[in-house]
């Protein structure tokens, strides 16, 4: 199989990548800069500029290409590229595997996204077929980050939708901020607590994806752990797990002060279910929070 991956050089692209080739496919890897070797292409996103022929003659393109979602959430300069690196590349990517598929049988497009998309939904659990509501931020770019997608759905391509979830490892934000804090004592409930908050360990994002490189899977995909915790059971079970107390929590409307545009992010309620993996038959390494945090905190692959 030969892939395209934009977002390569990133924590999930490296980790992706690293995987397919060590089973024996083909990855080519979209840069900005000249290559520097023959698994790389230039591409320039915001010329609208991709090598065309690369697309026509891969399996899949791969876009996890975007500015970092940690950062200042007070900044507009930081919200708008935020999303205009996700929309751009997306749409880039898109319109190359439209025209891909009227040169012949043209590439699967999995597309990044995020699981804001469903928006706070309390405890109802929220399989892919669930609508998206509210306004918050996150949510709002995700929806027009999978509209960008539309011209490859509708030229026909398979087109899956990654839905993910925070991916949880030691050597990445959120975990790697939120693990020194619980290290010193400070693991810290959000609000009540209540909240549900969908999370994933880097070897079942990685393996999910494969998952659905692999087979004919279309539409969003819901990537987070089967068992979705609530954010005081996350703040506990990371405590325990680097072997101190949880007993802090910061009152909701120091976070709604605090989180800026993110706060809806971080006192929403997301419980998110992977079902289009789980009826394609992929099969969870880490089932619930404990078992992704202790994968996440040895950072194995």
């Amino acid at each position: 199989m030969h892939v395209v991956v934009a977002g390569a050089s990133g924590f999930l692209g490296s980790a992706l990548s690293r995987h397919l080739v060590r089973a024996g496919h083909r990855v080519t890897a979209l840069v900005r800069r000249p290559p520097s070797s023959a698994d790389q292409s230039q591409w320039d996103p915001y010329a609208g500029e991709v090598d065309q022929s690369l697309v026509d003659s891969a399996d899949a393109v791969v876009n996890l290409a975007g500015t970092p979602t940690m950062g200042n959430p007070h900044s507009a300069r930081w919200a708008k590229a935020l999303e205009h690196s996700r929309v751009t590349t997306t749409g880039v990517l898109a319109t190359a595997v439209a025209r891909a598929q009227e040169h012949g049988r043209g590439p699967a497009f999995v597309a990044g996204n995020g699981i804001s998309w469903y928006g706070s939904q309390g405890d109802r659990p929220l399989e892919e077929s669930a609508p998206s509501v509210g306004d918050a931020f996150l949510t709002e770019v995700t929806r027009v980050w999978e509209q960008a997608a539309a011209p490859a759905v509708e030229a026909g391509a398979r087109v899956a939708v990654l839905r993910t979830a925070p991916v949880l490892d030691r050597q990445s934000p959120p975990l790697r901020q939120l693990a020194l804090s619980a290290k010193l004592g400070l693991a810290t409930r959000i609000g009540d607590g209540r909240q549900y908050f969908p999370v994933i360990s880097r070897r079942d994002w990685v393996g999910g994806v494969t998952h659905v490189l692999a087979t004919e899977v279309s539409g969003p995909v819901n990537l987070c752990c089967p068992t979705t915790p609530t954010n005081g059971e996350f703040t506990k079970a990371l405590a325990d797990a680097v072997h101190r107390p949880a007993f802090l929590f910061v009152p909701a409307p120091v976070v709604k002060v605090g989180a800026g545009r993110m706060a809806p992010e971080v006192l929403g309620s997301i419980r998110g279910v992977p079902a289009a993996l789980a009826d394609a038959g992929y099969e969870f390494r880490d089932q619930d929070v404990r078992d992704v945090l202790a994968t996440g905190l040895r950072s194995a692959d």
